[in-house]
Order: C-alpha cells, then sequence, then structure tokens
C-alpha cells in the first residue's frame, strides 16, 4: 500500500510540474518578446528619469522576456544595466538572474 501512495505522489508531482512548465511557457508566449515594447522607456533611461506609466505596463508585459534579452548581446545593456535596474524597481519589476 505505501508503494501505491508514493506512486501516487510521484505521477500528481509530474502533473504539477508540466503545469507549471506549460505556464511558464504561455507567459512568454503572450508577452511575445519584442524589445521594441520597451521604447517607452528610452526617456526614462537617457534622462535616468522616473518612468512613465506606459513604461511600466510594457516592462510588466515584458518581464518573462528578459532573461532572453539578457541572454542577447545586443540588449544585454538595456536590461541588465544599473539604470535598467532602477526604473524596473521604481515600476515594481524584478530582473532575474539568468
Amino acid at each position: 500500500m505505501r508503494k501505491s501512495a508514493l506512486a501516487n505522489f510521484g505521477a500528481w508531482f509530474v502533473v504539477a510540474l508540466v503545469v507549471v512548465l506549460v505556464a511558464e511557457v504561455k507567459d512568454a508566449a503572450a508577452a511575445n518578446c519584442t524589445p521594441t515594447e520597451l521604447s517607452s522607456c528610452a526617456a526614462a533611461l537617457i534622462t535616468v528619469g522616473t518612468p512613465s506609466r506606459v513604461c511600466c505596463v510594457k516592462l510588466k508585459e515584458q518581464q518573462p522576456c528578459f532573461c532572453s534579452y539578457i541572454k542577447n548581446p545586443s540588449f544585454k545593456a538595456y536590461v541588465d544595466s544599473p539604470i535598467a535596474k532602477k526604473i524596473a524597481a521604481a515600476c515594481g519589476v524584478a530582473i532575474p538572474n539568468c
């Protein structure tokens, strides 16, 4: 009987893991990972000022894409810089460690 309970737990664990992974892939796909969507944050990056409401909305939408941007040498400096991190923090968005 104990073996059966352990097997059931293992099966449920695998199902839960698949659901989480599918949800994460869906989030990244839903974000559409388009770096130009962050252009509304350019003014805040250049002037090191307060980000606009639109910038914050776009940062939140693009958050699932940050790791792919950080891994791309063309975008890394814009997403992973100290200024970008300050802007993200002002919007309540965390930059992940990838």
